[in-house]
C-alpha cells in the first residue's frame, strides 16, 4: 500500500512532546470511527503497541481500515484561542459538520 499521508512539522513537534510527556507510549494513533453528525469521526490516542495491520508514518500508527479514509491527507496541529487540536486535512472528505469534528466521504 502506497503511503500518501503527510505530517506537518507543527504536528510532529506536538506528537513528540506528547509522547515524551507520557513517557510510556511510543506511538500516536489515528483511527477513523463511525460517529458524529456527518458519519465518520477521527480518533486520536497514544499507544505502545503496533498491530499487525498498522501502517506507520514516522511515529504515527494508522490501521489499514482507517487509512483507506485518510490516504492522501495531511495531519496538522491547530492552535487557536479557544482550542488546540490535531486536524486532518482530508481531500476525500466530501462534507463535514459545522464544528469540523466529523466528516463524510
Amino acid at each position: 500500500m502506497t503511503n500518501n499521508f503527510t505530517i506537518t512539522d507543527k504536528a510532529k513537534k506536538k506528537i513528540e512532546n506528547l509522547l515524551k510527556k507520557e513517557n510510556i507510549n511510543k506511538f500516536f494513533r489515528i483511527e477513523v470511527k463511525g460517529g458524529g453528525c456527518s458519519g465518520y469521526k477521527y480518533h486520536f490516542s497514544t499507544d505502545n503497541k503496533k498491530n499487525e495491520d498498522d501502517i506507520i508514518v514516522e511515529n504515527v500508527l494508522i490501521d489499514k481500515s482507517s487509512f483507506i479514509f485518510i490516504d492522501g491527507s495531511v495531519l496538522d496541529f491547530s492552535e487557536k484561542l479557544i482550542e488546540n487540536t490535531f486536524k486532518i486535512i482530508n481531500p476525500k472528505a466530501t462534507s463535514s459538520c459545522g464544528c469540523g469534528s466529523s466528516f463524510s466521504v
